[in-house]
């Protein structure tokens, strides 16, 4: 007899309605052909705004977030199903709803530490640095808050605060996102009312950074590429690490070092985006590179020589690293080819900013001018966000993305 296995869904029970009109959210969990319904940390909705989740063009901040926490939810309960088994209602209840110490539901400080401890003990040490950045400054500006001291008057004198002590404008919107983000989960788990949300264009809008352009011509490109560095250098490995991002589809850092030999299929390189490890298996994308000599090359200079299907490519990372030593040993290395680059551009007279942000800017901006498709480019960095996108995956075989790969070094034949 088959055994039976537990579903789970967040669902809009519309059972009865609230006094506003909208109906709670709840996770429903079924087996055996018995339904749960569980309260959690997710607000209410109207009929018409639960409906607007399942678009691909969701442009309200606030639903996105929700839309963002009912992934997450869905995925802590069909984790703890794999932990359970036999499966048992009141098991599954003990360990989706474990009794958390050291919450004080007003303090918006001590959510915001609380997040931290939930993302470090998930290993995303990245973020959670990132939330640590932006308590630290709220803490400077504000010794105490509450979440119903976030009015657009405390956001627009926090904004001018920053600006005012040299942040730059990217920094304030990441801040100011972080903290939309901890607000918004306030609301979920009932702390403030939807009413109070202060991140509306009616009432405060996070400023978006500017947009510097950072993409490097064809004749800068070509520069670096036959810049000579001193043979075995760190100048040498920088420069090469930087070509190497730029022609394998501007992928970043994080992803250079995470690479192992068994994402190497003949003139094929293909890897997941660290960026995209918390998203659920179903929608991940695969990054697909042509990789043409030049990038071979690179993989023969810096590469280690024991080629095994699970060794890292590049010696930088080793086996079972934590999180904490991955994220500074990845950090360093972009420090590292930061400073060298910089060096190297300006020995070479160019004048724009050439970071790593610069190699996976150049690339789009490379491959736009050369007559590339949106779509293509949108799936080459792994971007999602394009409806159409979906539509094309499965169309760009290995000769258009040979083809397309070639573009990237037509300096050459200058």
């Amino acid at each position: 007899m088959k055994a039976h296995t537990p579903t789970a869904e967040v669902v809009l029970d519309n059972r009865k309605a609230k006094q506003d009109g909208t109906y709670p959210l709840k996770l429903r969990v079924t087996f055996n052909r018995i339904r749960k319904y569980y309260n959690v940390a997710l607000p209410s909705l109207s009929e018409a705004d639960f409906k607007k989740l399942d678009s691909s063009k969701l442009r309200d901040p606030f639903l996105k977030d929700v839309k963002v926490n009912i992934t997450a939810t869905v995925s802590k309960a069909q984790s703890i199903f794999t932990q359970l088994s036999p499966f048992s209602f009141d098991d599954f209840e003990k360990l989706f709803f474990p009794k958390e110490e050291g919450a004080n539901p007003a303090n918006v400080y001590s959510t915001i530490e609380l997040y931290v401890k939930k993302l470090r003990e998930e290993g995303r040490v990245g973020t959670a640095s990132s939330y640590e950045c932006t308590l630290n400054s709220l803490q400077n500006f504000k010794k105490k808050l509450r979440f119903e001291d976030i009015t657009p008057d405390f956001l627009n004198s926090y904004e001018r605060w920053m600006l005012t002590n040299g942040k730059s404008s990217t920094t304030v919107g990441i801040y100011l996102r972080s903290l939309r983000t901890i607000f918004n989960q306030a609301i979920e788990k009932g702390l403030i009312g939807r009413e109070k949300y202060p991140f509306k264009k009616s009432k405060y809008q996070i400023p978006a950074g500017q947009n510097i352009k950072k993409a490097l011509t064809m004749n800068e490109l070509k520069k670096i590429f036959e810049y000579e560095a001193l043979p075995d250098s760190m100048e040498a490995k920088a420069k090469d690490l930087w070509m190497f991002s730029y022609l394998c589809n501007g992928i970043n850092i994080k992803d250079i070092c995470r690479l192992k030999f068994s994402n190497l299929d003949g003139d094929r390189l293909v890897f997941y985006r660290a960026k995209t490890e918390n998203t659920k298996k179903s929608n991940q994308k695969p990054i697909v590179v042509y990789l043409g000599a030049d990038a071979k090359v690179i993989i023969a200079k810096w590469g280690i020589p024991d080629q095994l299907p699970n060794n890292y490519i590049f010696p930088i990372l080793h086996p079972n690293i934590t999180p904490e030593r991955e994220r500074a040993l990845v950090k360093d290395l972009t420090k590292q080819i930061n400073k060298y680059m910089k060096r190297i551009v300006e020995k070479l007279g160019i004048s724009k900013p050439v970071t790593t942000y610069a190699a996976r800017h150049s690339f789009s901006t490379v491959l736009k001018r050369s007559g590339a498709p949106i779509e293509y480019i949108s799936e080459s960095l792994g971007h999602n966000s394009l409806k159409t996108t979906e539509h094309y995956l499965d169309s760009f075989e290995d000769d258009v993305k040979k083809k397309y790969s070639n573009l990237l070094t037509l300096f050459k034949e200058n």
